[in-house]
């Protein structure tokens, strides 16, 4: 029965091991993989997890190995008890050092990308876009022609009257002001969003931009990217954080665009701009 149990352990372990790293060599593609990164700091995310990858895929199969090995050559046999050892420390230590060093060097490489998405501010001139997350929607501040956001405040939030960011009716700056329910960004400049949530914590993620960020109440998180140029298209944005019951259907679009076309759309009336966004939501295809 030892053997048998070792045998099946190798198998799961190879079996495990080609799902992850065997499927171009297998199938001459990749499959069940990521989709195309289109953010200019994709390439370093999926180097990071490739590299996590790695380390953790030669851990897992040198322990199952090691067990299955254990398992065959020392399985009970007959009326044979097994013997308590108290191992050996050095070995314990040894193995728990190199561990240690292995994934504080991983943590530190990762944390290069993290860091300058999340502690530096973003570059002069970028996009910004309040992002306000509600059960079960997705809304996007954006401010008008005046490169100015109007002053918003709970006390003014009214859903029936499409005002879900809560804007104040008497500020001048937010009189050309839109609120949607469509992100619309442009490709090649740095995007700064704003994340708010007015009731549970959310979470905004676009796997193509390998980008997930919680909004948490009472909070104003600001995050920024840039879409790589030639990206342009249509992306969906689910909420990655259980909100609810209606969680399932807590999702948007992120439309990239020309960046030109974009300023034309940010510096035209709400109505335009929902009017223009209607016809670019035809215009481009899910990628």
């Amino acid at each position: 029965m030892g053997k048998i149990t070792g045998v099946l352990m190798f198998i799961l372990a190879i079996g495990s091991l080609l799902l992850f790293m065997g499927q171009k060599l297998i199938f001459g593609s990749v499959l069940w993989w990521f989709p195309v990164g289109i953010s200019e700091h994709a390439a370093a995310i999926d180097a990071q997890f490739g590299r996590t990858l790695v380390v953790v895929g030669i851990a897992f199969t040198a322990a199952q190995v090691a067990l299955g090995y254990a398992v065959m050559k020392f399985g009970r046999k007959g009326d044979a008890r097994a013997v308590y050892t108290h191992g050996s420390n050095k070995l314990e230590v040894t193995w728990t050092v190199i561990t240690g060093i292995v994934f504080v060097v991983l943590a530190v490489l990762g944390q290069r990308v993290w860091a300058n998405l999340h502690l530096n501010a973003a570059a002069a001139g970028a996009a910004r876009i309040e992002v306000v997350a509600q059960q079960f929607q997705w809304n996007f501040h954006y401010h008008g022609a005046d490169g100015l956001f109007g002053k918003t405040e709970p006390r003014f939030i009214d859903d029936s009257a499409l005002n879900f960011v809560g804007l104040d009716p008497g500020d001048a700056a937010g009189k050309d002001d839109a609120q949607l329910t469509t992100l619309v960004i442009p490709v090649g400049r740095p995007v700064e969003l704003t994340l708010k949530s007015k009731d549970v914590i959310h979470s905004f993620f676009v796997p193509a931009l390998r980008f997930k960020q919680d909004t948490l109440p009472g909070m104003a998180i600001k995050v920024h990217f840039t879409v790589k140029e030639g990206e342009e298209g249509k992306y969906e944005i689910p909420c990655a954080e259980l909100c609810g019951s209606l969680h399932y259907n807590m999702k948007s679009n992120m439309l990239v665009i020309p960046a030109d076309e974009y300023d034309r759309l940010v510096a035209s009336s709400e109505e335009k701009f929902k009017e223009q966004l209607g016809e670019l939501m035809q215009r481009y295809q899910y990628k």
